[in-house]
């Protein structure tokens, strides 16, 4: 099946799978792969027993919905499949797909820190995909506030190398899939309503996404440090987090403080050479009120970086802000792009 680089398919296109496709994320799957005119024979659609036999409408054509089941990929000769239905889901039908033949791109957090599974973004660490390749058939989506993160930190990480994180992250509720929405709209409809969080999210502020672990922090605090080391492949740097959900319907903002290993001259110099960076839009003018916003960023898929600024406070490092739409390049867009270096 496979090639020294992407997928071997002899010229033919893919035949691709996406799992979960009446969700928020899979429903953007297939906006995305549309959008990006991703190559494919032929395409299947799956969910669960809820949704099953439901028609959607994908390049052109209209689909049934057919249910996820063990032997759902039996036969078809799905090459890839784009996963984002629960970490229960893809632990249990990934490696049903893999062993089908199909290369699984998750978006879930069930397969990000096995040591066996690459954990990927397209800017920073692409060639790490083709480890699923003759490995275990699963390639991980990171998370969407990691990887929004190390888009921009990976050109400073190359140049400067860094010694030190700390994020500060205002995540929309999208990143709650439609209850987060839903608490939200109810919110403003004046109906404190809580589903997908504690406690009211409209007029509020929540320094609580995921669960608590026992270091006091929460599962989204630790999945950003634990991430950002596997993805940069450095457990050196020092990273420390603190996650907020928002009252903002779609797209994450994070205030990333960065200490350096290396002296840069100014802050022009760190500007331009994130500028020139594959994945992101400058945004870098306060004296014309011009930075990173989430109303900008929202259906969009480039990392937007601005507000950089020297850290006075050590001797080498940079306090920035950094906004992406994290449904898209946080989820669907991030993992389409995988799909396409499988087929380099």
């Amino acid at each position: 099946m496979a090639a020294q680089g992407g997928l071997q398919l002899n010229g033919r296109k893919p035949v691709i799978a996406v799992v979960g496709a009446t969700g928020l994320v899979g429903g953007t799957f297939l906006k995305v792969l549309e959008e990006r005119k991703f190559p494919y024979e032929k395409a299947y659609l799956f969910a669960s027993a809820k949704s099953a036999g439901k028609t959607v409408a994908f390049g052109g054509k209209d689909y049934i919905i057919e249910e996820l089941t063990e032997t759902a990929f039996d036969g078809k000769g799905i090459d890839i499949a784009l996963f984002s239905a629960g970490g229960g889901t893809s632990e249990k039908f990934a490696p049903i797909a893999a062993a089908a033949g199909a290369i699984v791109v998750d978006n879930s957090s069930q397969w990000r820190m096995d040591p066996d599974v690459p954990l990927v973004v397209p800017e920073v660490n692409p060639a790490d995909a083709f480890g699923a390749i003759g490995g275990k058939g699963i390639i991980a989506n990171p998370n969407c506030s990691t990887i929004q993160a190390v888009v921009a930190l990976k050109p400073l990480y190359d140049k400067y190398g860094i010694k030190r994180v700390i994020y500060s992250t205002y995540q929309a509720v999208a990143g709650s899939g439609v209850k987060g929405i839903k608490d939200l709209e109810e919110g403003i409809a004046g109906n404190d309503i809580c589903v997908a969080y504690p406690h009211p999210i409209f007029n509020n502020c929540l320094p609580h996404i995921d669960s608590f672990t026992e270091n006091g922090y929460t599962k989204e605090e630790m999945k950003m440090v634990n991430e950002t080391h596997k993805i940069l492949h450095d457990d050196k740097i020092g990273v420390t987090a603190t996650t907020v959900r928002v009252p903002v319907f779609t797209s994450h903002s994070e205030s990333i403080n960065v200490e350096f290993e290396k002296p840069f001259k100014d802050v022009k110099e760190i500007q331009d050479l994130l500028a020139g960076a594959p994945g992101i839009i400058l945004r870098d003018d306060p004296a014309s009120n011009v930075y990173p916003l989430a109303r900008e960023a929202s259906g969009t898929d480039p990392v937007y970086v601005g507000r950089i600024r020297r850290d006075f406070s050590v001797e080498s490092g940079i306090n920035f802000w950094c906004v992406a739409d994290n449904v898209r390049k946080g989820a669907a867009t991030n993992a389409v792009q995988i799909a396409e270096i499988l087929l380099d």
